[in-house]
């Protein structure tokens, strides 16, 4: 809204032209997203003790996850918040790039709202099953996404990082697959979510490299020049990621070890929904395993954990999924656990940038 308000007086206040520059408005748009979230968490957080929304621990889990039951939740409410008004000030919205990644972002943050609600009201609920809530995640990706595959003119290819020459085409099976990026990326936050700030440190590692490779694919002079696939209107997606970076920043804040709110899953969903869509958006989804690696890691955890159990009758490969608590009861602490897969967190989001040149 600013973007259309101010930028249509530029021909009279020239210094207006500055709303024209993508980087300027994705600096601001991530500033916008953290003040949202830091000015208004405390308020937030009082209104959910007051709504005595605290966060049901399962028995199953670590004992020592058992003193932080009552802690607020549903954070996700906030930080969804945060992110859709700063997009809504500050980027261009007739591309519909933005709108595709804002329902995707609103849909999976209202799956996972349902689902807070029913596992602290309905305190013997394990929330929505999870077949459920793929129904709703399909459905709300199928949604978004119509209007960008009902021509068959998007591109079905793939970009493989590290190799510019192998790009796979997946054919009619493509939307299939943009389908299992998007709901894999917002189940894998999901899982991670366990810790204190453990799910918040990474999606903003992934959110800010997804930042830059959405202004570069949105260009055609360095989309060229870098041999990444250029997206017409890609650019503005970085708008939007700026106010996932400074939304994820914001919670931070308060989701730190020892944490005063949780994000719930009507924050892992969403997040982890938006991330995806980005990915497909841009013609990144593979770069997704790079810079998503820790939740790919705690998927791919719970995934084996359970197989495993299942083919022999009972044995572990761990002492508990997802992996962060394989660590915690292995004796590393809590925050050592969270700090730790933060730094490999920074360390996969380097080496995702790095693809753009190691191709």
């Amino acid at each position: 809204m600013i973007f259309h308000l101010l930028y249509s007086l530029h021909d009279v206040w020239p210094v207006l032209n500055v709303f024209h520059y993508i980087t300027f408005r994705t600096i601001y748009s991530t500033i916008t997203a953290f003040c949202i979230v830091f000015f208004l968490g405390e308020r937030f957080i009082q209104r959910v003790k007051h709504m005595q929304m605290g966060q049901v621990i399962r028995d199953d889990g670590p004992k020592g996850h058992l003193s932080k039951a009552g802690t607020p939740s549903m954070g996700g409410v906030l930080i969804v918040g945060a992110i859709v008004s700063s997009t809504l000030l500050w980027a261009d919205l007739k591309e519909v790039f933005v709108w595709i990644c804002l329902i995707v972002l609103t849909g999976f943050g209202f799956i996972g709202l349902v689902d807070d609600i029913l596992k602290i009201k309905m305190r013997s609920s394990k929330g929505l099953s999870g077949r459920w809530k793929l129904v709703g995640q399909a459905f709300f990706c199928i949604m978004a996404f119509y209007v960008l595959f009902a021509d068959g003119s998007w591109d079905t290819k793939l970009s493989v990082p590290f190799f510019k020459h192998i790009r796979p085409d997946l054919g009619i099976f493509y939307f299939l697959f943009a389908l299992l990026v998007v709901i894999g990326a917002s189940n894998a936050v999901n899982l991670t979510d366990g810790l204190d700030g453990l799910a918040t440190g990474p999606f903003v590692v992934a959110a800010a490299v997804y930042t830059l490779f959405s202004y570069l694919a949105g260009n055609i002079a360095i989309a060229t020049y870098l041999q990444i696939p250029y997206v017409p209107g890609a650019g503005e997606l970085s708008v939007f990621c700026g106010a996932m970076v400074g939304s994820g920043l914001g919670f931070l804040w308060y989701n730190s070890y020892p944490a005063s709110i949780f994000m719930g899953d009507a924050g892992s969903l969403s997040m982890g929904g938006a991330i995806g869509a980005v990915a497909v958006l841009i013609k990144q989804e593979l770069l997704l395993v790079i810079v998503g690696g820790v939740f790919v890691a705690e998927a791919l955890s719970v995934i084996i954990q359970v197989g495993y159990f299942k083919a022999t009758g009972g044995k572990r490969v761990f002492r508990m999924a997802p992996l962060h608590h394989h660590f915690e009861l292995s004796g590393w602490n809590e925050p050592k656990v969270i700090v730790r897969f933060w730094i490999v967190s920074i360390i996969l989001g380097l080496l995702a940038i790095s693809t753009l040149k190691l191709r």
